[in-house]
């Protein structure tokens, strides 16, 4: 019941930053705030998933890449604070891309793709046919979700006001991944029969060991 309670506060916790930063980003985006902050709240997520990637690398390297890292970003910090909405737009870009290739390439061969790994992490290794042929249907849409994304983005970066992208990009980006991640389980629910319909509690846990596996 205490473990239960603490992940409530903790995915409430997580929720308040991810509000705080979207906001925070939409800000920096068009022109408010000072500059100096807004590269900051810009960068930060960036220099987070770095560590985390190389963080288990040898302590030299890691060492050495954070101090490279850091230079680097002292070096283009006057550049950085004239093209924030830029900088926003570019990480926005990056990130949709990056998930766009998580699914994506899962798609190519003759292996598993990635929503089918989760299901088989719920349900065991013996899926029906039906069941394989919709979970790679679904990571297609979510690769086919975060294409789309890129492309709107860039369109309303080119052509439309700031302020305008800024809204879509920074304060629309994680209500359009509930939204489809909502979507996709309504209609799990419509297409698959009981028995192979996993709750969206599972599918968190699947997602959690997928992601704690991938970085060991």
């Amino acid at each position: 019941m205490i473990f239960r309670s603490f992940q409530v506060l903790r995915g409430f916790a997580l929720f308040l930053v991810a509000a705080c930063w979207a906001v925070a980003a939409h800000l920096g985006s068009t022109g408010a705030g000072n500059p100096d902050i807004n590269v900051a709240v810009c960068v930060a997520p960036v220099v987070f998933a770095v560590w985390m990637l190389f963080g288990r690398g040898a302590r030299s390297l890691v060492v050495i890449g954070s101090l490279g890292l850091l230079a680097l970003l002292v070096a283009a910090w006057p550049l950085l604070r004239e093209r924030i909405a830029l900088l926003y737009f570019l990480q926005q870009i990056g990130i949709n891309l990056a998930l766009a290739s998580l699914f994506g390439r899962t798609l190519r061969g003759e292996g598993d793709a990635l929503i089918t790994q989760l299901a088989r992490k719920i349900e065991g290794p013996d899926l029906s046919p039906h069941k394989i042929r919709y979970t790679r249907q679904v990571t297609i849409a979510w690769t086919l979700f975060f294409l789309i994304n890129v492309a709107i983005s860039t369109l309303l970066y080119g052509l439309a006001a700031p302020a305008v992208w800024s809204v879509y990009a920074n304060l629309l980006g994680m209500p359009l991944i509930a939204a489809m991640f909502v979507g996709e389980h309504l209609w799990r629910m419509h297409v698959l029969p009981p028995e192979e319909r996993p709750t969206m509690s599972e599918v968190v846990r699947a997602w959690r060991a997928h992601d704690q596996s991938s970085r060991s």
